[in-house]
């Protein structure tokens, strides 16, 4: 192409549909607006490729209003058997060169990418195919003569390489943990066992972390069938051990793909058999079919497919002739490149491992991460813990809570209690915080106390934001020793990373403070150094979501602009993140300085807005953003300057944000951080010199920080680290929240 011919791509969906799919085309549609770049969304996938006509539609900033928290694609998608024909690609390559259309992005899952590569492949042959046959114009086909390609992964299975996750995975996890919560109630209920199928032919990420998120009794994965030939007993032993021990209810996920290990099909219904004939009980089966692809995206999906969207636009529109097509993921919160046809090459050889029943190469090649969560859950669904071993270290670990109540604190305690005891050890848990350890509000924890803990909000040992002070130091020692504590884990927020600090800096004063200690990142905010998430924020964000996508509703139908309070203190992650999920039109955050002049030109663009049409006005304010230009001066600045345009109303969301069962990820993450923990604890106690460390994920990994790092780590005055990726998306949020031609989410 002519280095002044304006360039034009296309975006289409292909395969089975995904929640994000949307937010990935509404990012791709107003970056590429935003670029100059004309974008046509082809509809129905590649049957509206080669239909063409008005299956190829030129698209506006309007055109993708509104469509942010719709599940499913609301460009279609739609099997085309015509295009694995030649004659079929050659009317799809007319049809894209009719509208100068020569950059595709491609979100689908490996067989819809498959097929966009070999469609390139042969671009040159069939432009000059479409030539000879008079169908486009030489002058036409040498401004053409290459196809670029991008891949986005819309699966929910969560089943390619080169990313962390695909569009729609987290919320099938949501759809998978909100269906076993509810059948739990009612299984204990009738002391019933559930048989749950859920989706995951080749990949049985689906069921393994709907398992370690609910909390159920027994899995069954493709990559790893049981261990032996009489798994039914093993798997009826451990199920009736548990009701033993009095557990009223089991529940067994399986992934559809189940089989044993000589390749054999295992079904719901012979699971079902099974169990009723060796344990006499009662069981039911639920299969959770399409409704885990179905309904509004999770705030996780909505995020990644925004980000991945605006990436994908970028690297289509740099892409230059000839080169290989990449594929765009990401890697904990990095986009990455990756080469397209090595991903789906990778892909595509698990499945041919699990059917040459190398399972253990299919497990190493889903990555460390799932074979460690396979492990944990292993220990989490036993209904007792393992006899220690000789010579095996047996110590005395204490659990506590100081900080602000956040979701997913219940599920690290839980794990942390069962897998401690698991490893011989003796675990205390510390009611009340700091408060209730200088009072010696101690008491030893036994498997069965933490039942039902994995999908509990709030914090069961009580939280509170004491940080010890003055005499509050001896009496921790006093209890310490009391208790022949040997090492402490601290679930919690700010404050608990400080009194830890405090309890570190006194170690010369208190010999008894010279034991391994850990804290683990719950709060909201995301505002702790050493992790880029904090457990808990997950679930304040979905919280937002909920309550915003309501609110935009009510607003539409009225001309109304909302100003949307936030929590966060000193941080606005939740903020930016949620504003980026529910299509804000304006973030206002601490880190980011606020002036009269921004406000004003804020009215002016939602005015201008309103005169054109538009129905809805959306800001997110951070509770913290300023203190002069507060949400009742915003609101009050708004709506004087409206007049009868537009009315105003505010939304303090308030400690909503802090409650509500925990989030998947915010289960999985919680679960698989305690068990590092108690790796560290294990490994410090008796040494001469015991770390003591903030726990978190960075870049991925999980990561150690020195508590002794903590002052140069924040930012002094402030409640928030210094270094917080996040705010690298802050271009993309005004990309995405711009006011283009007749603007209006």
């Amino acid at each position: 192409m002519s280095t002044n011919q304006k360039q034009s791509i296309g975006v289409l969906t292909s395969g089975g549909d995904a929640p994000g799919m949307n937010a990935a085309v509404r990012a791709i549609v107003r970056t590429a607006l935003s670029l100059g770049i004309d974008v046509y969304a082809v509809y129905e996938g590649y049957h509206g490729m080669v239909s063409g006509g008005d299956d190829i539609h030129k698209m506006t900033w309007d055109d993708v209003g509104g469509i942010l928290q719709q599940g499913g694609t609301v460009i279609g998608s739609a099997r085309c058997n015509e295009f694995r024909t030649r004659e079929g690609r050659r009317r799809a390559a007319r049809n894209l060169v009719e509208h100068d259309i020569d950059r595709l992005v491609v979100i689908g899952g490996d067989g819809s990418l498959t097929g966009a590569n070999v469609f390139r492949q042969e671009w040159p042959e069939l432009l000059d195919e479409l030539v000879e046959a008079g169908e486009i114009a030489p002058e036409k086909a040498d401004r053409h003569p290459h196809l670029m390609i991008v891949g986005l992964v819309g699966s929910i299975d969560n089943d390619m390489f080169g990313t962390d996750m695909t569009i729609g995975a987290d919320t099938a996890l949501h759809r998978i943990t909100e269906a076993v919560d509810a059948i739990s109630s009612t299984a204990a209920s009738h002391q019933r066992t559930f048989v749950i199928e859920v989706m995951g032919r080749h990949c049985g990420y689906l069921a393994l972390m709907g398992a370690l998120a609910s909390g159920a009794n027994w899995v069954m994965i493709p990559e790893s069938p049981p261990d032996v030939d009489d798994w039914e007993d093993e798997m009826c032993q451990t199920l009736q051990a548990g009701r033993e021990i009095g557990r009223r209810h089991s529940i067994v996920i399986m992934a559809e793909g189940a089989q044993d290990r000589k390749g054999n099909p295992i079904t719901s219904d012979y699971v079902k058999e099974v169990l009723e004939e060796r344990l006499g009980v009662d069981v039911r089966i639920t299969i959770l079919g399409h409704v885990q692809r179905g309904g509004s995206p999770s705030a996780f999906d909505r995020y990644m497919s925004t980000i991945l969207g605006h990436a994908a636009t970028e690297a289509v529109r740099s892409a230059e002739a000839g080169t290989d097509p990449m594929l765009v993921g990401i890697r904990q919160h990095d986009v990455i490149h990756s080469p397209l046809m090595e991903a789906v090459s990778k892909t595509q050889q698990v499945a041919e491992v699990i059917a040459e029943h190398d399972y253990g190469r299919a497990m190493a090649m889903r990555g460390g991460s799932f074979s460690d969560s396979f492990r944990i859950l292993r220990t989490l669904m036993r209904a007792q813990p393992h006899e220690p071993e000789p010579g095996q270290k047996q110590l005395r670990l204490a659990v506590l809570h100081c900080g602000r109540p956040a979701p997913g604190m219940n599920t690290a305690v839980r794990a942390a209690v069962r897998l401690g005891m698991d490893r011989g050890h003796t675990m205390l848990a510390i009611q009340n915080g700091f408060v209730g350890l200088v009072r010696g509000q101690v008491r030893e924890m036994d498997w069965m106390s933490v039942t039902g803990w994995v999908s509990r909000g709030g914090a069961e040992l009580g939280t509170n934001r004491k940080v010890p002070s003055g005499s509050d130091f001896y009496a921790i020692a006093r209890q310490l020793e009391a208790f022949k504590i040997d090492g402490l884990l601290l679930i919690g927020g700010w404050d608990g990373y400080e009194a830890i600090h405090e309890l570190y800096k006194r170690r010369g004063e208190f010999p008894t403070f010279n034991i391994p200690m850990i804290c683990l990142p719950t709060t909201i905010d995301n505002d702790l150094p050493g992790s880029q998430l904090s457990i808990g924020a997950d679930t304040a964000l979905n919280s937002i979501v909920t309550d915003v996508d309501k609110i935009k509703q009510s607003a539409v139908a009225s001309r109304r602009c909302f100003v949307v309070e936030v929590m966060g203190g000193d941080c606005g992650y939740l903020a930016l993140i949620s504003g980026l999920s529910t299509g804000a039109e304006r973030v206002y955050l601490p880190e980011t300085p606020l002036s009269l002049r921004d406000l004003q030109d804020d009215v002016d663009d939602l005015v201008e807005g309103f005169k054109r049409g538009k129905r809805l006005g959306l800001m997110i304010r951070n509770e913290a953003a300023d203190p002069l230009y507060t949400t009742d001066f915003m609101c009050a600045l708004f709506e004087k300057e409206g007049g009868d345009l537009f009315d105003v109303r505010q939304a303090i969301l308030g400690h909503v944000q802090q409650g509500g069962d925990p989030t998947p990820f915010d289960r999985i993450q919680a679960t698989r951080l305690a068990a590092k923990c108690i790796d560290f604890l294990t490994e410090e106690a008796g040494s001469g010199t015991p770390r003591s460390v903030y726990l978190g994920l960075q870049g991925g990994e999980v990561a150690l920080t020195r508590v002794d790092d903590f002052p140069r780590l924040v930012v002094q005055g402030a409640r928030r680290p210094r270094e917080q990726w996040w705010l690298e998306l802050r271009p993309i949020a005004r990309i995405m929240a711009q006011p283009g031609p007749q603007a209006g989410e």
